[in-house]
């Protein structure tokens, strides 16, 4: 052992010294170059040469990568290195191992034969893996996969894989194997490590409304800053449909995509109307354009063409009909262009927004509307405070609930709203008077010029109690150090009175009765305690409410009534445990109404996360006269291959609307497959029928996935139902 050290010390010195040597050589100025230190059973260096043999357990560090082997030569001078024997590369960009191959330390290129390779999250082997460089290698002749089995579960056969380690992996000529069975020719294949997505994507199925389908989604990629999707589905009920869709991103005009959705629906499988066929399509183009740190640009545009819809009169909706996750966050989506620029303390938008689709029922027009807000911000150096809303909207609005000869309404309308405050503190109280004032004025149309003018004044009135109570506990391993109760009352009053314009011009705001007023009242409670030596709330419950004092009338009989008051209650009992409820008691609108001073909703989620892959919701939703539904749900890790979960909900009401009964029940079991995840589930809805579904996904990449539904996405345990 201390001769082998004696070998090492010498032959490092010598090295060294070569070095130096070398680097006298060099123009003035030069940095010295890194000296290759050279460790092995055996280490001899040759003058002549000046090349350092090694043999044994031999490991070379040079510019944070290391090298080992059984066996190495290298010159000194050129950092050309010959390997053999057990040859391991290891940098922070990932690992080749080998038999044999060359190496230069230098530039940290080579060739190695028979090589294994691995940069995170992908694998692979090759008869030769050449090192371009620190940030390229290409591996000839070999297979790539995220699986790292000696013989994973898929793989790319390609002849050749070039890897950008940390940034992209390209291959050619590839084929797709499932174990030992090839499945699929792919002539090219290219991925960023930074794309979330598959270039591939089938989706087969069965559904009530589609029946059996299959839905594909190919990707593409046009340059570095443009791919996009092309689509080629199947439904059997309703035949096939194509689509393109388009990613673009620029540093000059921002971000966005488009979308063309079309199909020639063939109806002879679905129904008994006389037609064959309908043309119906979806144009989709939204863009995002950040222009500078104050300003940005956003845009939406949906162009629907539905021939089922015009030829039936039916309620039919294409989105709904092929697009249900688009269409249950909005049924009739805008189109508009929203510009937004940020001043110091104020801001502008202008918005144009036109309504394309004009059998959208529940859209207006404005073009356009500009509004510039200014939050509360102080006046120089004096105690007030001043708040501005200024806006003008050339508004259209098509009312298919009037009656009227013409249902188109439309106005110009000019406003300006504005608040000034004057913050004290008095004792205890936080007390915040205001005088406000909105001036309107409406452009000649059907109902003539018009304009309103309304003044008012209020005061809010705040203030905040606490109590310390010392009680130290564990009861029911509540772990409570100390509580401390904070109370926080306040009330708003707010005085408006009579507006100019006549009560006949109601739909613009007008007809406001003789001196409006109102108190709103909001009562906090929250309750705090210590948890390993920090502040943990345990209880936040929150009631509040309104009360409007009008004016007696004509009949001497007062109008003044109380608001609904609404409860929220949240509770944190544990770490792993939370309680969320809320609740409606209405007091407000018609004695006649069946909801008056009743409950008419409440609603209260219990949830428990008992571990890693270990949570049960339970929720109940309540709405008087309506429904009444307990959801449950959990998901279930029973050991690290197996998972499970379930979803149900039940409605207790028995009516026309609300049938009592299991209206959906759902059940998965998810399986850890190495380098896959595999879930099957089966979901059964009253309405809507049974469907079974299957899902892979690539653990190296969850989010991509061959799945056999598309427009399921998991429900929330304790979520609102729609009902």
């Amino acid at each position: 052992m201390k001769a082998r050290l004696i070998i090492i010390g010498t032959v490092f010195m010598l090295f060294s010294v070569a070095i130096l040597s070398a680097n006298d050589k060099e123009k003035k100025g030069s940095a010295a170059q890194e000296p290759v230190v050279v460790n092995g059973d055996v280490v001899e260096y040759s003058a002549e040469s000046k090349n350092v043999t090694a043999s044994g357990k031999v490991s070379v560090e040079y510019k944070g990568a290391k090298l080992t082997c059984e066996k190495l030569t290298v010159n000194t001078e050129t950092k050309q290195g010959w390997v053999e024997g057990n040859v391991r590369i290891d940098d922070e960009k990932g690992v080749i191992e080998a038999e044999k191959g060359t190496y230069n330390f230098q530039d940290k290129s080579g060739t190695l034969d028979d090589a294994d390779f691995r940069s995170d999250p992908y694998f692979g082997r090759a008869k030769s893996v050449k090192k371009v460089s620190d940030k390229e290698f290409i591996a000839s002749h070999g297979y790539v996969s995220t699986c790292s089995m000696d013989r994973p579960h898929y793989r790319i056969k390609s002849r050749r894989v070039k890897f950008f380690p940390k940034n992209k992996v390209e291959t050619k000529d590839d084929i797709l194997y499932l174990g030992q069975v090839p499945v699929a020719y792919i002539p090219e294949f290219s991925r960023s490590f930074a794309d979330p997505l598959m270039h591939v994507q089938l989706s087969p199925g069965k559904r009530k409304e589609w029946g059996a389908y299959m839905l594909s989604a190919w990707r593409y990629s046009l340059t570095e800053n443009a791919d996009g999707r092309i689509y080629f589905d199947y439904r059997n009920k309703l035949g096939t449909a194509e689509g393109v869709g388009l990613n673009y991103r620029s540093e000059n005009i921002g971000k966005g995509d488009f979308k063309f959705y079309y199909t020639d629906e063939d109806s002879r499988n679905n129904r008994n109307d006389g037609y064959d066929a309908f043309q119906r399509y979806m144009v989709r183009w939204r863009h995002k354009w950040d222009i500078d740190e104050r300003t940005n640009f956003t845009s939406e545009l949906y162009k629907i063409s539905d021939q089922k819809r015009k030829k039936l009169g039916s309620d039919d909706n294409f989105l709904r009909d092929y697009f249900y996750r688009e269409y249950e966050k909005e049924s009739e989506p805008l189109s508009y262009g929203l510009l937004h620029h940020s001043f110091n303390y104020s801001s502008l938008d202008v918005l144009v927004q036109k309504r394309v689709n004009h059998w959208f029922t529940d859209q207006d027009e404005r073009l356009p509307e500009i509004q510039y807000s200014m939050p509360s911000i102080q006046l120089g150096d004096s105690p007030f405070y001043l708040q501005d809303n200024t806006s003008y909207v050339n508004y259209s609005y098509n009312d298919s609930t009037s009656t009227a000869a013409d249902q188109n309404v439309t106005y110009s309308k000019l406003d300006s709203a504005n608040k000034l405050s004057l913050p004290l503190k008095v004792s205890f109280l936080r007390i915040t008077p205001f005088a406000s004032a909105e001036g309107a004025y409406y452009n000649k149309n059907t109902y003539g010029a018009t304009s309103q003018v309304a003044l008012g004044t209020g005061t809010d009135i705040s203030t905040k109690f606490y109590r310390l109570f010392n009680v130290n506990s564990n009861f029911l391993g509540l772990d409570i150090h100390g509580l401390r109760h904070i109370l926080t009352p306040t009330v708003s009053y707010s005085y408006t009175n009579t507006s100019t314009m006549p009560a006949t011009k109601a739909r613009f705001g007008g007809g406001a009765s003789v001196g409006d007023s109102s108190v709103t009242m909001e009562l906090a409670n929250r309750l705090q305690t210590k948890r390993k030596g920090q502040t943990a709330l345990l209880a936040d419950f929150r009631i509040n409410t309104s009360y409007d004092i009008k004016p007696k009338t004509t009949t001497g009989k007062t109008g003044s009534s109380l608001g609904d008051i609404v409860f929220d209650l949240d509770l944190w009992p544990y770490s792993w445990m939370s309680i969320v409820g809320d609740a409606t008691y209405t007091h407000s609108g018609l004695r006649s109404d069946p909801n008056y001073n009743t409950f008419s909703n409440a609603n209260i989620d219990f949830n428990f996360n008992i571990g890693e892959d270990r949570t049960i919701g339970i929720g109940q939703r309540y709405q008087r006269k309506a429904g009444k539904e307990l959801t449950f749900g959990t998901k279930w890790r029973i050991n690290p291959k197996w998972k499970f979960g379930i979803y149900e909900r039940y409605q207790f009401a028995d009516t026309t609307d609300y049938p009592s009964g299991l209206r959906e029940q759902e059940y998965s079991i998810i399986r850890d497959l190495h380098c896959w995840t595999m879930e099957l589930t089966y979901n059964a809805q009253k309405d809507h029928g049974n469907s079974i579904w299957l899902v892979f996904r690539l653990k190296a990449f969850p989010e991509n996935e061959f799945s056999l539904d598309q427009s399921y996405h998991e429900p929330k345990p304790g979520s609102q139902s729609s009902y």
